[in-house]
């Protein structure tokens, strides 16, 4: 099996899981109200029950954690880990929509996770961890 190579999209998956991880806390942190809720991108909030939603971010935030330290060790499965997470977190997001919060507040979250997505499924970074690739007919 030929080794594998850590490479600048690696990289950069792993500074954009860090960024997402960042992103969940600092939701965690508002869902608490230990950081405010309200600013410049509107008012964060997850229906009316902050808990769940504190929780849930929270969880998000301490697997994006792992996943960093993960996919700078070209773990196959952090890999589809990332993936089906950061799908979460776009579900995740879309469900505080619909709870009131508004898209600006939402912005950076649907942005990082967006560009994960993009990042980790090109080609070179498939092939980086070696995932089998399927030809297009």
């Amino acid at each position: 099996m030929a080794e594998r190579k850590r490479t600048g999209g690696i990289t950069l998956l792993a500074i954009l899981a860090g960024f997402a991880a960042f992103i969940a806390i600092v939701h965690t942190l508002q869902m608490l109200h230990l950081f405010p809720s309200r600013g410049p991108l509107g008012m964060f909030s997850f229906f009316t029950f902050n808990l769940a939603g504190a929780i849930i971010y929270g969880l998000l935030a301490a697997i994006y954690i792992w996943l960093t330290k993960a996919i700078l060790d070209l773990d196959p499965a952090a890999w589809w880990f990332l993936i089906i997470i950061s799908i979460m977190y776009l579900i995740f997001d879309v469900i505080a929509l619909v709870g009131g919060t508004p898209i600006e507040a939402l912005m950076p979250s649907l942005f990082v996770t967006s560009l994960i997505l993009i990042v980790a499924v090109l080609p070179s970074t498939q092939k980086a961890f070696a995932v089998k690739q399927y030809p297009v007919e």
